[in-house]
C-alpha cells in the first residue's frame, strides 16, 4: 500500500472511530478511560495524527461493540510486506514514540543503517532473491530512518556493542562510510550513540538486541528481536527489567566523546584498509 492510500486509510480509520463513539455516546475522554489511554489520544487516532496499537484498537472494538471492525483496519494497516510480520507494528510504534533506546550487540540498528550496509545485510540473508526484491527492502529501511530528520523526532539513544564497528559489512568501503554515517549523526545532535567496549565483557543484555519505546499517552514498549522472529512486550514488569538492563547497558559504555572517537577511529581504519585492496 502507497504512503498515501495508506495514509487515506487511517483518516477512514479516524473517521470512523469518531462515528462509532458518537453514536455510543462517549466523548473522547470517556473512551479513552475505558481503553486506559487518554482523551487526547483518542482525538488523534480520530485525526489520523497518531495510529493506534493493536491492542488498543482491540479494545476500543470490545467498548463500542464494532464487531472486530478496528482491529481487522489496525491489522491491514500495519501489514506492510516490505517488513517481516512480526516487525510491521514495530514500525508505525516508532513513528509515534517520543523517546527510542536501542542495544546493538551485533548489526547496526535499521535506523541508522545507510544503503550499502542495508544491502550488505539483506544480501547476505537472502542470497537467492532478485534484485527489485532488495532494493524494496533497503528503500524501506532508510525511510524508516527519516523519523530522525523530522522536527518531531523522538529522542533517540543508542548502545552499540564494540563488535558493531568491527565487523566489515559489505567490506571495508563501505563500513568506513557507514560509521562516518553515524559519526554525522552524533555530531549533529540526531542520535546520542554510546559504545560498549569489549573490555566491559560479560553484560547485561547478552541474549540480544533491545529496543524500548516510550510514548505521550501510553505505557512504555519493549522489543526484542533474534535472526527470525521478534517479541513486542508491554507487561509492566517484564518492561521496568528491561529497562533496568539498558540503564546498566549506559552506565557500562564509554562516555559519548570516547564513543564518537572510537567510531571515528574505526571508520579511519576501514578506510586504509579499503585504500590497500
Amino acid at each position: 500500500m502507497a504512503n498515501g492510500s495508506r495514509q487515506a486509510a487511517w483518516e477512514f480509520f479516524g473517521a470512523e472511530l469518531k462515528r462509532r463513539r458518537e453514536d455510543a455516546g462517549f466523548t473522547q475522554v470517556e473512551l479513552g478511560s475505558r481503553v486506559f489511554v487518554s482523551g487526547g489520544y483518542i482525538g488523534q487516532f480520530e485525526q489520523a495524527i497518531r495510529k493506534p496499537q493493536l491492542d488498543v484498537a482491540q479494545r476500543i472494538d470490545e467498548v463500542l461493540q464494532s464487531d472486530g471492525i478496528f482491529e481487522r483496519l489496525c491489522r491491514q494497516l500495519i501489514d506492510d510486506r516490505r517488513y517481516a510480520d512480526y516487525f510491521a507494528e514495530v514500525v508505525e510504534l516508532e513513528r509515534l514514540a517520543t523517546r527510542l533506546c536501542e542495544f546493538a550487540p551485533t548489526l547496526v540498528p535499521g535506523l541508522l543503517q545507510t544503503a550499502a550496509y542495508a544491502r550488505a545485510v539483506t544480501v547476505a540473508a537472502n542470497p537467492f532473491v532478485t534484485d527489485e526484491y532488495i532494493e524494496e527492502k533497503v528503500t524501506a529501511r532508510l525511510e524508516r530512518a527519516r523519523i530522525l530528520k523530522d522536527a518531531a523526532r523522538p529522542e533517540y539513544w543508542v548502545v552499540l556493542h564494540e563488535t558493531v564497528l568491527r565487523i566489515p559489512v559489505g567490506g571495508p568501503g563501505a563500513m568506513a562510510g557507514q560509521l562516518d554515517h553515524i559519526a554525522r549523526l552524533m555530531r549533529e545532535r540526531h542520535a546520542v550513540v554510546t559504545v560498549l567496549p569489549y573490555a566491559v565483557g560479560a553484560h547485561p543484555s547478552m541474549g540480544g538486541m533491545l529496543t524500548l519505546m516510550d510514548f505521550d499517552d501510553a505505557p512504555p514498549i519493549a522489543y526484542t528481536e533474534t535472526s527470525f522472529s521478534g517479541t513486542l512486550v508491554d507487561d509492566p514488569g517484564v518492561v521496568k527489567r528491561a529497562q533496568r538492563a539498558y540503564d546498566l547497558l549506559r552506565v557500562a559504555a564509554l562516555s559519548p566523546e570516547a564513543s564518537l572517537a572510537l567510531v571515528e577511529s574505526a571508520a579511519e581504519d576501514f578506510r586504509r584498509c579499503a585504500s590497500t585492496t
